[in-house]
């Protein structure tokens, strides 16, 4: 597995953008991403179909199916509302469930990225 992609922040509006690919050898049913903040989530969220909150601070998604060796992979695309209107969050993407395969090389699915509130893409 891999995620790679981009996080924004602008005012209390915080943008996540994850494609996630399978590597192989094997096909996996479906990953579940999770999506983790510095700072609180507001109570409310207008998430993607197969996405969840899991508590204040985290997000799960589920990609679906994913073929092995898929260059396309799966797109993920969050606007999430954060409390207040910090000056900066960090955001954690992982993977939390892969269907139990092996992974060689777990650094490319696990990423800390820390986007300023200036509306830049911070790229991950």
């Amino acid at each position: 597995m891999s995620h790679h992609g981009h996080v924004s922040l602008w005012g209390a509006v915080l943008g996540v953008w994850v494609r996630s690919r399978n590597h192989g050898p094997s096909n996996l049913d479906g990953v579940t991403v999770r999506v983790r903040t510095s700072v609180r989530l507001s109570g409310q969220q207008e998430l993607s179909e197969g996405c969840l909150r899991a508590d204040p601070q985290t997000v799960l998604c589920r990609t679906g199916a994913l073929r092995a060796d898929d260059g396309e992979g799966r797109q993920l695309a969050l606007e999430l509302q954060v409390a207040g209107r910090p000056d900066e969050v960090v955001v954690r993407i992982d993977t939390q469930w892969n269907g139990g395969a092996s992974d060689r090389n777990p650094q490319n699915n696990e990423h800390e990225v820390l986007a300023l509130a200036t509306g830049d893409e911070y790229v991950f």
